[in-house]
């Protein structure tokens, strides 16, 4: 008979194949964490973008001084306000086809985690994705078309413990950020299971720094 899962914590397993597996449902409207990352995400694509201009309109002599300087800023910063309205009502439409809630389940071995969005969830989040990667186009923006075809493109997204270069511990929002250098993470735990996820990824993340 072949061994059964072996419990961990309350809601963590580990499978006879040395697979640590648990389920994590998020309260959209009470944890903003996914909010802020879009927030995150616009905020460094129009960083650079508005880097990339001004280098441009300096060594081309187009600025016009102080006066120029401010009205390219204006500029970039009111359509950077439009965009994080529009991130807030995208985020709450998707709430909405979540119900409420993001389900996310996690694999995790002494090498990796990795984040799994349910299924059905992931098919509503690629067409939301590719809706956004079209408004992206249709606006001339491509920055929001990049960001739309990406978010269409992933419903998993695994961290590689010896790749990990950065940890940020949210306890207060069970979330732990596993980034490395070109990709990041979420990884989202209970209570009960936090102290446990939080000791067993920071363990085998030897070159990480915490922030």
């Amino acid at each position: 008979m072949a061994s059964r899962e072996q419990p961990i914590t309350k809601n963590i397993r580990l499978g006879p194949d040395g697979v640590y597996r648990w389920t994590y449902e998020m309260d959209m409207l009470r944890n903003p964490t996914i909010l802020f990352t879009v927030w995150k995400v616009l905020g460094i694509a129009f960083g650079v973008v508005y880097l990339f201009t001004l280098l441009v309109s300096l060594l081309g002599g187009d600025l016009g001084g102080w006066a120029g300087l401010w009205s390219l800023t204006r500029g970039f910063l009111l359509l950077f306000g439009v965009f994080l309205v529009l991130g807030v009502l995208a985020y709450l439409i998707l709430a909405g086809m979540y119900g409420g809630k993001y389900i996310v389940r996690f694999e995790m071995t002494d090498e990796y985690v990795k984040h799994i969005q349910e299924p059905m969830q992931a098919k509503k989040a690629e067409k939301l994705g590719l809706l956004t990667a079209l408004v992206g186009l249709l606006a001339r923006r491509p920055t929001v078309a990049g960001a739309g075809v990406l978010s269409a493109s992933r419903s998993t997204s695994t961290s590689v413990f010896k790749n990990v270069e950065f940890l940020r511990v949210r306890r207060r929002r069970h979330v732990i950020h596993v980034d490395m250098l070109l990709d990041r993470n979420q990884v989202y735990a209970e209570d009960e299971d936090f102290d446990f996820v939080e000791r067993f990824i920071t363990e085998r993340c030897v070159k990480a720094k915490r922030r």
